[in-house]
């Protein structure tokens, strides 16, 4: 006589949430963007955090790279509030406080592994990615490191767990550029960009959310 197999739930406990949009209107904000991220290089120092070579400007970019700029602004913190809820589950409508920058990076450059305190909501947009959308060989990607450390796969490596995303368990998780892609992520997760590999330019804005 057959046993029956019995159910059971999964709740999956501790979830962090990374966020990827491609944005349908990304070829006209970056064909404004690029432009003022190349003369803004070109005219200040940069006022690197975290940079492994590479540019990288200050933090009020919305000031000064036009309106393109303020909608990508506007898109992270509509986005921000779909995102979050209060802790009863209600939705939020919150006027989202922001630093904006700009980041251009060329052959062998890249970001070490860094958090953003003092911010509930991170996020990268990619102007240009370098050739990295065609050929992922490039490098260049945005690497999040596992919160919960190398602890899932100290005891069996080979193994992992049968829910949405429990296959990267106690590794990293890698995003690829893309011309037109914003990525989104709470600011405390760690994370860091791999060198680009390209000859050419892999260019992005990066932006902190806070109350």
């Amino acid at each position: 006589m057959s046993q029956a197999k019995p159910a059971f739930d999964t709740v999956a406990a501790f979830p962090t949430p990374i966020l990827i949009a491609d944005l349908p209107d990304g070829p006209q904000l970056n064909a404004a963007l690029l432009p003022a991220m190349l003369k803004r290089e070109a005219e200040q120092p940069s006022k690197s955090h975290s940079t492994l070579g590479g540019w990288q400007s200050t933090w009020d970019v919305d000031k000064w790279a036009g309106p393109a700029a303020i909608k990508l602004l506007a898109v992270g913190r509509n986005i921000a509030n779909r995102a979050t809820r209060d802790r009863s589950g209600n939705p939020v409508a919150i006027m989202w406080q922001a630093n904006m920058w700009a980041n251009i990076n060329r052959s062998g450059h890249g970001n070490e592994f860094h958090s953003h305190p003092g911010a509930f909501w991170s996020g990268v947009y990619y102007v240009d990615d370098g050739g990295i959308g065609a050929d992922p060989a490039l490098g260049g990607e945005l690497e999040f490191m596992d919160p919960r450390g190398p602890a899932p796969a100290m005891y069996a490596p080979h193994l992992a767990f049968a829910i949405a995303g429990g296959l990267s368990a106690g590794t990293n998780q890698t995003i690829s550029p893309r011309a037109g892609r914003l990525v989104m992520f709470p600011s405390w997760v760690l994370h860091q960009v791999r060198p680009y590999l390209g000859t050419a330019q892999r260019i992005s804005i990066a932006f902190n959310l806070s109350l």
